[in-house]
């Protein structure tokens, strides 16, 4: 059985735990691919929320980097002004 990937990133309640190194741009990308999961997709979320969701699904309290990182690479769209947040259609829901 392969290893899952996620798990030197994530504890036994599969949140994550630390964010990779720039080196690991792979391993970036699969842990926002991962918290990207956390959001319905026919919803809208605030940045309140966001942050709520985020905060529940990790322990290294940098819930900012989080949101920043899915919005930068295209997980989660925004209004301009930051009001509204909402996965975006190519965003792979699992």
């Amino acid at each position: 059985m392969a290893d899952n990937p996620l798990q030197k990133y994530t504890d036994d309640e599969g949140r994550i735990t630390r964010w990779p190194t720039r080196k690991s741009k792979g391993d970036q990308a699969l842990v926002l691919a991962y918290l990207a999961t956390k959001f319905d997709a026919d919803a809208t979320y605030t940045e309140r929320d966001v942050n709520a969701v985020l905060k529940h699904w990790h322990t290294f309290e940098d819930w900012a980097l989080l949101r920043r990182e899915l919005f930068e690479r295209g997980y989660l769209n925004r209004e301009k002004d930051g009001s509204v947040y909402w996965l975006t259609p190519q965003t792979r829901v699992y």
